[in-house]
């Protein structure tokens, strides 16, 4: 299977090509040109085009052929970074590819997701201070994602929570809302969010939905477990 990587040179997306390459895909990187030698003990392993994600050109070129798109939705800047490259990638992948998208607990399919108070304000103060130094733009990531979601395609929005390097617990679990119990330690590890990108490919029973994930290990899950 040849499987396309957006944000290829990023801590998840480099999670991301190792597990590919160990499930024996064949594997295409997207990466910014100043982050290719972040990926320099795949480059014989791997094709890598380099360029901004939302280069329509570039993302045409290197979805070409690609039974899965698995992409980091990075809301950097203030030029519609996020929403440019989820728009390219829905607009030039294979019909029948797999679209696999990467984001935060702060996106919400159908607003029945339940946030806390102290989640809600730090988002606030995050997005604040993002824009006022230019560094980031949380509202078009959610604008990326309105539009993943109104697609036809077969695509999963997998949302993270707050992440921690480490090696690997196992596959996270997952909830459909934020505020399930099982979800209340806000914690997984990087390499296992990346597992689960990957392991959505072939997971029809999450085509148009946008699983919230946990560590399989974390505290809550355990519980949920023996519950």
């Amino acid at each position: 299977m040849k499987v396309c990587i957006v944000g290829a040179s990023g801590k998840l997306g480099q999670y991301m090509v190792q597990h590919c390459l160990d499930k024996g895909y064949e594997v295409v990187g997207v990466c910014r040109s100043k982050s290719v030698d972040k990926l320099d003990r795949y480059k014989d392993r791997i094709s890598i085009f380099p360029g901004p994600t939302n280069d329509r050109e570039l993302i045409k070129k290197a979805v070409s052929g690609c039974k899965a798109v698995l992409t980091v939705l990075v809301p950097w800047g203030v030029q519609q970074y996020s929403s440019g490259t989820a728009q390219a990638v829905i607009d030039f992948a294979e019909p029948e590819a797999r679209l696999i998208f990467s984001c935060g607990w702060h996106i919400s399919k159908d607003g029945k997701d339940v946030y806390s108070r102290k989640f809600l304000t730090g988002l606030k103060l995050f997005s604040r201070i993002g824009k006022l130094f230019r560094m980031i733009e949380i509202d078009d990531q959610v604008e990326a994602c309105r539009r993943i979601f109104e697609s036809d395609l077969q695509w999963t929005v997998v949302r993270g929570s707050s992440l921690e390097e480490g090696e690997s617990q196992g596959l996270p679990v997952w909830s459909t809302y934020v505020g399930d119990p099982i979800l209340k330690s806000d914690l997984t590890r990087r390499i296992d969010f990346a597992l689960f990108m990957v392991e959505a490919i072939n997971k029809d029973d999450l085509i148009h939905k946008a699983p919230a994930i946990v560590g399989c290990q974390s505290p809550s899950a355990l519980e949920h477990s023996e519950a």
